[in-house]
């Protein structure tokens, strides 16, 4: 018979520490809300009789904050604009919020977590408070498309690093 002691030998269970204590990564989801909604439709009831498809522009933003030990407050802000024939249709704001619970996370993956990965996690939820807004004021229902997060931070990140590289006195 094996001996089971062998722990960090591949194909081996890990032994839990003695006192109890788990030292594996542990994330769990504490709540999920809306923290702000809005939605205007500042030129109804002409907007209504616009034929035209609107444009629409959609702007995403991510924050993290830490909210205690091993809590952090994760906010998904969705701004979306419809404008037709040159008229604003409706502006839907977003604030939508979860708190998780994070243990044993590496420094290193911690924002990646925090700005990639949380964010995923509450954008369904966020996708359908919006098509259910437009809806709810006139307009067809506003299915936005998923949102790649990962590379939304990658850019980001990619950005910060070639304005740190930049010489001081350059723009």
């Amino acid at each position: 018979m094996a001996d089971d002691t062998d722990a960090g030998t591949p194909g081996t269970p890990e032994i839990p520490a003695a006192n109890g204590a788990d030292s594996s990564p542990q994330v769990g989801i504490i709540a999920q809300y809306v923290k702000d909604l809005s939605f205007e439709n500042p030129n109804a009831p002409r907007s209504f009789q616009n034929a035209a498809q609107p444009q629409i522009e959609v702007n995403v933003n991510v924050q993290a904050r830490r909210q205690g030990d091993d809590v952090f407050e994760v906010d998904l802000k969705i701004e979306c604009i419809a404008k037709g024939d040159g008229q604003t249709a409706f502006v839907i704001d977003l604030l939508y919020s979860g708190l998780f619970g994070l243990r044993n996370i590496p420094d290193e993956a911690l924002e990646p977590f925090l700005v990639v990965e949380a964010p995923r996690i509450l954008f369904p939820f966020a996708r359908r408070i919006i098509a259910d807004a437009s809806r709810d004021g006139g307009f067809p229902p506003l299915l936005l498309e998923p949102i790649d997060f990962a590379t939304l931070y990658m850019a980001q990140r990619d950005a910060q690093l070639d304005a740190m590289e930049q010489p001081v006195g350059q723009a």
